[in-house]
């Protein structure tokens, strides 16, 4: 039964070919046929079931009003740059600082090594590109994340982030493996003081088997503990290589929540060299993630539980329609991620769900929204404080319940605009979710489309996240265009 209508990918030569997204055996597939290489059907979503749940909260947004490039429906995904017809804001940012590593893992493409060249744009560069997306509108871009190769390769790296940090990033996060974090508890500190918000840490399990470097992650999350630095987990996942260990590392996190403030699962994307063996066998999409997470937390995170990115759009409406000032609004594709809280305390994980009927929680902030968008409302203050209570109803009456911190929550966020005060909320809850990005295989241009995850390149463009990193390979044109040879920037040596 076909479902939608779309765009894919050819993924032996990469041209843009119209697809089908259908459902068969209580699963949905992508199909295409290439005139050279004929037709290709790759797995989704693995639960029709929860994707029609999730297409429930299908929220197209209206888009950059400044975009960098103008382009035909036709164009998309060829013309990147953002264009005129995406229908997300930049929530995240991500900029490759550099492709230089510590590590020499021969999985990896985004090495110098495996590139044959370096990639590190200058200090101005980098502010170049930060200052393109706080130029973003209708709403600067509100958070960062410095990514590689790894990071800390970078001598100027505490600049960096001071200067993001000027400019009115309000999280500025650095994706890396650690080693030097565990090596330097003096350059933690330095990068905290400078600014830096999370560690992005990857962490793909808790047993040697699964994470090579445990030690050394351990010792780079005590060192972040010292100083007060966040950290959010972020393990690969990969069916048959460490899907087994997704509860014992939400158990690890909850264990050390003092400083692991999430966990960002992400499901494998086959990015480079894959077989069709290889797809098969080792392909986990979101749906198969929350049904290990279910089963190895003993029933507790139940799949349930999870929400797409999408579900939140009604709060920051309401605070839009209450404030008059535009929001930073998750309008990412309801299939590309999802989320949900637990709160860690003494008797375990507790989930939000346990405190909060969800769905009534956002049906209430959807209504309120409706109500204060009213024409004939003329006090929206009163109207906002009426609404609130209708929260009461979503609030759940138990063991587990705890209202009075919730409703402080909603307090400091929508009445007072205190959004500081919900450092306190989220100190004590565990942010467990996933995005699962896309590859050559299951590549949906519809879901580029709504991408909220962009990368900002030195010639000023922002390319969306799976775009980058696939299908047209704009990562491999951007690094080579500003890449430089390794004999005229560093010593091979100074790459380990």
């Amino acid at each position: 039964m076909v479902i939608k209508n779309t765009k894919s990918l050819c993924p032996e030569c990469g041209a843009v070919l119209p697809a089908e997204i259908i459902e068969e055996d209580n699963k949905i597939w992508i199909v295409r046929t290439c005139p050279e290489h004929g037709t290709y059907k790759a797995l989704y979503w693995s639960d029709a079931g929860m994707f029609r749940r999730y297409d429930q909260y299908d929220s197209p947004g209206s888009g950059v009003e400044n975009p960098q490039v103008t382009a035909s429906i036709e164009e998309c995904p060829t013309a990147c740059g953002i264009c005129n017809n995406h229908k997300s804001t930049t929530l995240l940012a991500n900029i490759d600082l550099t492709n230089r590593c510590n590590l020499n893992c021969d999985f990896c493409f985004a090495n110098a090594r495996a590139c044959g060249f370096v990639y590190e744009p200058d200090f101005d560069q980098i502010v170049d590109m930060l200052r393109v997306l706080r130029d973003e509108k209708p709403c600067p871009t509100p958070a960062v994340q410095f990514s590689g190769g790894e990071p800390t390769m970078r001598d100027d790296l505490v600049e960096i982030i001071k200067k993001a940090r000027e400019m009115g990033f309000n999280q500025v996060q650095m994706a890396t493996n650690g080693i030097k974090l565990a090596r330097d508890p003096e350059y933690v500190k330095q990068l905290k003081d400078a600014g830096l918000s999370t560690v992005y840490l990857h962490f793909d399990g808790v047993t040697k088997e699964t994470n090579p470097f445990l030690k050394l992650s351990k010792k780079a999350i005590e060192n972040c503990s010292a100083c007060g630095q966040g950290v959010v987990l972020v393990p690969t996942v990969i069916n048959g290589k460490n899907d087994h260990e997704v509860g014992a590392i939400i158990k690890f996190a909850a264990e050390n929540n003092d400083v692991v403030r999430g966990i960002n699962f992400q499901p494998v994307a086959f990015t480079g060299a894959a077989s069709e063996d290889d797809i098969e066998k080792e392909r986990v999409t979101i749906p198969d993630l929350l049904q290990r997470i279910e089963e190895q937390t003993g029933g507790v995170m139940k799949k349930e539980y999870f929400y797409p990115v999408p579900s939140v759009v009604p709060i920051s409406e309401l605070i839009e329609k209450y404030t008059g000032k535009p929001q930073i609004t998750f309008t990412a594709h309801q299939h590309c991620g999802a989320a949900t809280y637990a709160f860690v305390t003494d008797e375990g994980l507790v989930p939000i769900n346990k405190m909060i009927d969800v769905d009534t929680f956002f049906e209430v902030m959807n209504n309120m929204s409706h109500k204060i968008d009213d024409p004939s409302v003329i006090n929206k203050y009163m109207t906002l404080v009426e609404g609130l209570k209708g929260v009461h109803s979503s609030l759940k009456k138990g063991e587990y319940s705890n209202s009075t911190q919730f409703w402080k929550m909603l307090y400091h966020a929508l009445i007072k605009h205190d959004f500081e005060a919900l450092k306190e909320f989220h100190w004590n809850a565990l942010f467990i979710g996933t995005m699962h990005f896309m590859d050559n295989y299951n590549y949906d241009v519809s879901r580029v489309q709504r991408c909220c995850i962009h990368y900002a390149t030195p010639d000023g463009r922002l390319i969306p996240f799976c775009t980058y990193n696939s299908g047209p390979v704009f990562r491999e044109k951007v690094w080579r265009k500003y890449g430089k040879d390794i004999t005229e920037l560093d010593p091979i040596d100074n790459l380990e």
